[in-house]
Parts: structure tokens; C-alpha cells; sequence
């Protein structure tokens, strides 16, 4: 008996962060008739590609980076908690998908990249003798355009 082998591909995965994995069956991707670069071309193909990536029901986001995913981009995301984007830049249907992919990657990474508190730090001291010397300078000059007292 002969086994027949089979070509098994492992699952294409969208590296957003460092620990942070996306894998494509997560997303949709949609084609239709672009109004980018390309004259006649354009009205022939479907070259516009649109990115689907549903934020609430992604089993490789944890709770706490969905709400801060929603907070931060929540004005990308629809009501029914999709992220859409879309590429119509490009002539060719591949490399709008290429650079739809990587602006979901960057926006997601961006989300997830966490704030650093701003250090309270004084003003130095010569930079308030410094803003004071100015003040003084430009009151000397409005002063010296009134008329004079006799």
C-alpha cells in the first residue's frame, strides 16, 4: 500500500508584535473595482483590496489588549467590533494586499505599545531668567514707542 504525501503548509501568521501573532484566518480580505492609479486598467480589475479583522472575536487577543485596542483605534472599529482597511495605492492586487497587511500590523502594534508616564522634571533656572529677560526687553521696546510724559 502506497501513502500518498500531502503538502502541508503551516499557517501563515502576521507578526504585529514580538509576543503578538495574528494568524490569516483571522482576517477577510475583499477585492473590488479601485479608483486609484491606473486608467482603463482600473475600471477592468480588482485591485482595491479591503482588510476585515474582527477585534471582539479574535481568540489570539487576550481581554485586556481588546480593550485597549478598542480604546485607543475604537473610532476604526464598526459597531459589530471589525477593524476595516483598506489599500488602493497600488496598480496590482498583491501589493495592495502587501500594504494593507502591514497598515493593519502597524495600527495593531501602535495600540499595543504601552504609554510611558511622563517624569515630572523642573524647569531650569535659566530658562525662567531667560523667558523674564525677554518679557523685560519687549515691555522696554512697546514702552519706548508711547508718547513721553512731560
Amino acid at each position: 500500500m502506497r501513502i500518498k504525501k500531502q503538502n502541508i503548509q503551516p499557517k501563515a501568521m502576521i507578526s504585529i508584535t514580538s509576543t503578538l501573532s495574528i494568524p490569516d484566518s483571522e482576517i477577510s480580505f475583499y477585492a473590488s473595482r479601485s479608483s486609484g492609479p491606473g486608467g482603463q486598467h482600473v475600471n477592468k480589475t480588482s485591485s482595491k483590496v479591503s482588510l476585515v479583522f474582527n477585534v471582539q472575536d479574535s481568540p489570539s487577543l487576550s481581554d485586556d489588549q481588546k480593550m485597549l485596542i478598542i480604546s485607543v483605534i475604537g473610532g476604526r472599529i464598526n459597531s459589530k467590533g471589525e477593524l476595516h482597511i483598506s489599500c488602493e495605492e497600488h496598480r496590482s492586487q498583491f501589493r495592495n494586499k502587501e500594504e494593507a497587511i502591514s497598515r493593519f500590523a502597524k495600527i495593531l502594534g501602535d495600540a499595543l505599545k504601552p504609554v510611558r508616564k511622563r517624569r515630572k522634571t523642573k524647569i531650569p533656572y535659566s530658562a525662567k531668567r531667560k523667558r523674564l529677560d525677554s518679557k523685560k526687553k519687549r515691555a522696554e521696546v512697546k514702552q519706548g514707542r508711547s508718547k513721553p510724559d512731560y
